[in-house]
């Protein structure tokens, strides 16, 4: 079946033997037009299935109600609550919301911001990804005159509007909640340290055993152990050393911690009692394992509602202002069965 021709307002002014003028006019509900004739039109554009192309009526007034929308990955929980939470707003004020994914790839990062910027939109929310190099590309949108806010995964040095949380806050209470369980010898799978995030909760984690005077080991810090892959990857070879650690701090994600949670399983590794586990981010499935999995809860709606409050509470309202503001959300720590012992050692 072919594609149907999209109908114009001049397919309408043929059809009614008038001005394609006064077509637009009638559309746009102008005085201009006189009742009957607006109403012919009107009926005509009905009959025809004309839409409106809101796009181009809003580049022709300088306006466009869109928000672009880029993510490292549409598929996790905390990145598709972020976006609901933020369509939540804009449709109530009226606009739409253009999504890409980066897919964690850099380049792919930048192709999506100069669409977005082409598309000629109104705000740039970006959560960058694991393989960001430079700014240039977040430079760019600025110099366009477009807003830009980042949320999550910011590049610290760029001054712009930001929506994060308190990541190391949170990483020192998910593992002084294992100090407590009786675990001592914690591993950390750690993200990409060029990431400010991943930086952030590993010096929760070293912070907390500070507190609690636990020596730090370090062989038990695995780099760059962010996908469920790299999760398992890095416990076949954490729980192979000749002193295993009693605890994993994924801090990275929860796929990381469910990669923990299967070669744990597989490896005979009982979890809680001989091995923790903890992720981070709270996705759906970590309440649904066995057993369930202690994680770190984002307020990822809530926080997609912030940074679409900040748009249009803000800097809709004071586009030109250069005070530039960070809003920060405070996750909170969800304990579940993988780290909660029946019996904590003395």
């Amino acid at each position: 079946m072919k594609n149907q021709k999209r109908t114009t307002i001049h397919d309408i002014a043929r059809k009614l033997n008038i001005a394609a003028s006064s077509v637009s006019r009638a559309l746009n509900n102008s005085s201009k037009v006189s009742a009957s004739t607006k109403e012919l039109i009107l009926k005509t554009a009905k009959e025809l299935n004309y839409k409106q192309n809101f796009l181009a009526q809003n580049l022709r007034k300088g306006q466009n109600q869109t928000i672009g929308v880029v993510v490292p990955r549409i598929n996790q929980n905390f990145f598709s609550n972020i976006i609901a939470g933020l369509e939540e707003v804009t449709y109530k004020n009226g606009y739409n919301l253009v999504i890409c994914q980066s897919n964690e790839s850099h380049e792919r990062e930048v192709q999506c911001v100069e669409t977005l910027i082409h598309q000629h939109v109104s705000c740039i929310v970006i959560s960058i990804s694991v393989e960001h190099t430079n700014d240039d590309h977040l430079k760019n949108v600025l110099a366009q005159g477009i807003q830009l806010i980042q949320f999550d995964r910011v590049a610290q040095d760029l001054e712009t509007f930001k929506v994060i949380n308190d990541n190391e806050q949170a990483a020192t209470e998910a593992v002084s909640h294992m100090i407590n369980q009786g675990y001592r010898r914690i591993a950390l799978l750690e993200g990409p340290q060029n990431l400010a995030i991943f930086r952030q909760r590993k010096a929760g984690y070293l912070r907390a055993l500070e507190q609690h005077r636990v020596p730090v080991v370090e062989e038990l810090i695995i780099k760059n152990a962010w996908t469920k892959e790299l999760g398992a990857k890095a416990t076949r070879k954490l729980l192979s050393l000749p002193k295993p650690p009693d605890a994993v701090f994924a801090s990275t994600s929860d796929f990381s911690a469910l990669g923990v949670l299967e070669v744990a399983n597989s490896m005979g590794f009982k979890v809680p009692d001989v091995l923790g586990v903890c992720g981070y981010s709270n996705e759906a499935f970590s309440e649904i394992t066995t057993p369930s999995i202690t994680t770190v809860d984002q307020y990822s709606k809530k926080m997609g509602k912030a940074i679409a409050d900040l748009y249009f509470e803000e800097i809709k309202e004071a586009p030109n202002s250069t005070v530039y503001k960070t809003v920060s959300i405070k996750p909170k720590l969800i304990v579940r069965s993988s780290t909660q012992r029946k019996n904590i050692p003395g």
